[in-house]
């Protein structure tokens, strides 16, 4: 299944079935044209949802207006449900290519997708149009010179894909000085529990832990994930034993904390899983990775990480990550990051029993645990594949499956996960990246459970955050819900992203 194909598919067949389908009569015309005012009023309103359910009305009166198509893929975008904006801006411009406006959209929807040239495309497409318009020739320069800037840099990674930082940084060699007040590490570089408390404490007060440290806590998980060979790590409860899952934590730091204040820090007696998304969008996720490759360092056996969809490269360049690390330590600190990342399995399985992974399931029927272990995750992912579904799937209420309202992935229904399970000899499934209200969903009559651990997302989502406790050998799952904690006031790094959307 080629998600492409299915979406550029999906878009034609709406204007050959009757998806775009004509008026019936200048009564349907007005009807629709008053529809979309009121969706207009809701987007105005930052009510979405709202917008896109009175554009979908107003589609069904009057399917050939591009307007209404262009529109509705705004509020998309403003939900982040970049596939489904990607799509309408598509039809917009199919409809009509003199209306500009849906070009902005189309760029807009390719530029969160990561696809910066065909955004670009767009973008020569507006500022050709218009000339005169200010915006569009900022958003245009911005992208062109971040594709440049990428090309600069793919060149770069040919010439050094073989070297890895890890190998030529002398750790040894960067010098401590004096002045330094924070934590530091005895000559061996044994990380400990009782380091990492102190660890902890000094980036509560908002203070800079020395980059020699820093550099040792990366290199110490870098060092034991690469000598990991599969994709899929399995873990072992012993009976009586409590297990915590824990969901994004999205540069949270502050929320992190509360989450060990409730539920004891990581040790040898308290073991965790994070299923990734530690970073991007919060302006503490430098804080948050330290933090918890620090705890993964002390207790490598107890402490499990997991890549999200934002341990990746074009993630962290929009969302904040880079720019964070980048002006907090340096440029070789991400490129150790970056390293580190394509480090991290893809999924966990817990007792042989319970599924864990961040995004969701797959677009073929026959996926196993064995295929997931065999994948090459010391790469960036693509746009489809084990990989990419690993890390961006959602779940759907009704069976089958459908294209991603994000664009990359799949949305996978109950039947998807009753016969994966069924296959795979598992019970249940637990994943992440979503935002939920409770902090977690349970699905597909209890066997798909999301678990998202930052509250009050983006300071402006208002949900609970959760993680769960396992026990074995039941491995019953238990919810524990929280609200946020206040946190500093401090700039966002996402400097791309709001700029373009």
């Amino acid at each position: 299944l080629n998600i492409n194909i299915v979406k550029n598919f999906i878009g034609r067949r709406r204007m050959e079935n009757g998806h775009c389908k004509p008026p019936a009569n200048e009564e349907d015309v007005e009807a629709s044209n008053e529809l979309k005012l009121k969706a207009n009023e809701f987007v105005k309103r930052e009510q979405y949802l709202k917008a896109i359910e009175f554009y979908n009305k107003a589609i069904d009166l009057n399917g050939t207006n591009a307007i209404l198509y262009s529109n509705r893929s705004l509020a998309h975008l403003r939900l982040e449900s970049f596939g489904y904006a990607l799509t309408d801006a598509d039809i917009a411009c199919t409809l009509d290519p003199s209306y500009i406006k849906a070009f902005y959209r189309r760029a807009a929807a390719n530029f969160a997708l990561g696809k910066f040239r065909l955004a670009l495309r767009d973008y020569e497409r507006v500022v050709k149009s218009r000339p005169s318009d200010v915006d569009a020739k900022k958003k245009h320069k911005e992208c062109d010179k971040l594709v440049k800037r990428l090309a600069f840099e793919k060149a770069i990674a040919v010439d050094q894909k073989d070297t890895s930082l890890l190998a030529t940084l002398d750790i040894n060699s960067i010098t401590v000085d004096a002045s330094y007040d924070g934590p530091r590490l005895g000559d061996d570089g044994t990380v400990t529990g009782a380091f990492m408390q102190d660890v902890t404490a000094h980036l509560r007060a908002q203070k800079t832990l020395h980059k020699k440290f820093a550099y040792t806590i990366i290199s110490h998980v870098l060092r034991w994930y690469d000598a990991i060979p599969n994709a899929l790590v399995d873990i072992t409860i012993e009976d009586g034993a409590k297990f915590t899952v824990c969901g994004d934590i999205h540069g949270q730091f502050y929320d992190l904390l509360n989450i060990f204040e409730k539920n004891g820090v990581p040790s040898e007696t308290n073991p965790y899983l994070f299923n990734g998304d530690f970073v991007d969008r919060g302006s503490f996720s430098v804080e948050v990775l330290l933090t918890l490759c620090g705890y993964k360092a002390a207790y490598p056996e107890h402490v499990h990480l997991a890549r999200g969809n934002h341990e990746t490269v074009t993630m962290n360049k929009m969302y904040g990550f880079e720019s964070e690390i980048t002006t907090k330590y340096s440029s070789d600190m991400f490129q150790m990051c970056t390293e580190l990342f394509c480090a991290f399995p893809l999924a966990h399985c817990i007792n042989s029993s319970v599924f864990v992974c961040h995004g969701g399931l797959f677009s073929s029927n026959n996926v196993t645990l064995d295929d997931i272990r065999a994948v090459n995750r010391r790469s960036q992912p693509g746009d489809e594949g084990i990989m990419a579904e690993l890390l961006w799937s959602d779940p759907q209420p009704y069976s089958g499956r459908s294209p991603s309202k994000r664009g990359v992935g799949i949305h996978f229904g109950p039947n998807v996960t009753s016969e994966f399970l069924a296959n795979n000899n598992l019970k249940y499934i637990i994943r992440s990246h979503e935002v939920k209200m409770d902090g977690y969903e349970v699905a597909h009559q209890g066997k798909c459970i999301t678990v998202f651990s930052a509250p009050n997302y983006c300071d402006q989502m208002g949900n609970m955050g959760a993680f769960i406790r396992l026990t074995a050998p039941s491995l019953q799952p238990d919810f524990v819900t929280y609200d946020a904690v206040p946190h500093p006031q401090v700039a966002s790094y996402m400097s791309l992203s709001p700029f373009f959307f």
